[in-house]
């Protein structure tokens, strides 16, 4: 009698465990999708051999070989996992004899997105790389220029970036809206390309249109040369320029409905369906944050602007040439402190 009721007991275990794995299959099925898509979605995949949590580097060399393709995503997946949690405790900030706190990024500034007032700043006006947070000035341009349900044909001359890529195809046709849905989330270089090249008809000629919007907004000590912030001669910025495209980008109501989404799903022109990760971690982990772009290449370093509000306040943080370990500190304590004080 004993043995039948530890084979029933038994079986009630398997049947329950059996439950809870069909259960959350079926909740995790249930990404958060645009309207009309349905079933699973296919995660995005890290595609960089230097850092799986941002979108913004310089190009590696592709692995050939299938075996060690999958030896290498699966350490990034552990070297990742590791470092989220490393990065998700916060140290102890620092802070200055006015309560400022202490950041280690080479170039920040601190200002009111609101009336423009300068809160707090270390190196502003110091010329530097900004990598992919230039890509917030792409996005302004193009939603300033309307017509976002257009279409847009994606041609060869888009693909010719790396290494981030979102792969879209040539002769694919894409509504301008979604391709900059993906380039605020997740940063693929292509698709600022395309955006750039339907915009104004090549890269080059984009990025004269960069220069000009740029100084509009008085941000006179910056020469952008790509839409997309991978290195070239020529390409700089600053904090104080990158705060004031920022400002006018953060009072724009495209631009500020989508920088603020943790994640977004994209669907193919053949409609496969791909889940993009904001790059922006502040987002999960700051409640009161809400943008906006982060960015990286090697002669960047960690670059993020990172934006916040509170009832009655809203503030804007350029953090430039940080490092891994310290930029989303870094960041955080800045916006937390410019909101409060």
């Amino acid at each position: 009698m004993m043995w039948r009721k530890r084979i029933f007991f038994l079986c009630a275990l398997v049947s329950i465990f059996a439950l809870n794995a069909w259960s959350q299959e079926a909740a995790d099925s249930q990404a958060v999708r645009p309207s009309g898509v349905a079933g699973p979605v296919r995660k995005a995949k890290a595609v960089t051999a230097k850092d799986t949590e941002d979108a913004d580097v310089e190009s590696t060399p592709a692995r050939k070989t299938k075996t060690s393709k999958s030896t290498h995503a699966a350490s990034h997946r552990k070297r990742a996992k590791a470092k989220e949690t490393e990065e998700a405790i916060p140290g102890p900030t620092e802070f200055t004899p006015e309560g400022i706190p202490k950041v280690s990024a080479a170039s920040v500034i601190v200002v009111d997105a609101n009336s423009g007032k300068i809160l707090y700043e270390k190196n502003a006006d110091q010329i530097r790389p900004a990598a992919s947070t230039q890509k917030l000035l792409t996005a302004l341009i193009v939603a300033e220029s309307g017509f976002l349900d257009r279409a847009v044909t994606v041609q060869p001359v888009d693909s010719m970036c790396d290494p981030v890529k979102l792969n879209i195809k040539a002769g694919d046709t894409y509504q301008r809206i979604d391709l900059l849905r993906a380039l605020l989330v997740k940063s693929p270089n292509d698709v600022a390309r395309c955006l750039a090249r339907d915009n104004a008809g090549s890269v080059e000629a984009f990025a004269e249109v960069m220069n000009r919007r740029a100084l509009q907004l008085g941000a006179v000590h910056s020469h952008f040369v790509n839409p997309n912030g991978l290195p070239v001669p020529g390409q700089y910025s600053s904090a104080r320029d990158l705060s004031l495209i920022a400002r006018v980008a953060y009072a724009n109501p495209t631009i500020r409905s989508i920088t603020c989404l943790p994640q977004l799903v994209f669907r193919y022109a053949n409609g496969r369906t791909r889940e993009l990760e904001n790059t922006n971690k502040l987002l999960r982990r700051l409640p009161y944050c809400n943008g906006l772009k982060t960015g990286y290449t090697e002669a960047a370093g960690k670059c993020l602007i990172a934006s916040g509000t509170r009832p009655g306040k809203d503030i804007i943080v350029v953090v430039l040439g940080d490092s891994s370990a310290r930029v989303w500190r870094d960041a955080s304590a800045l916006l937390n402190w410019g909101l409060v004080m």
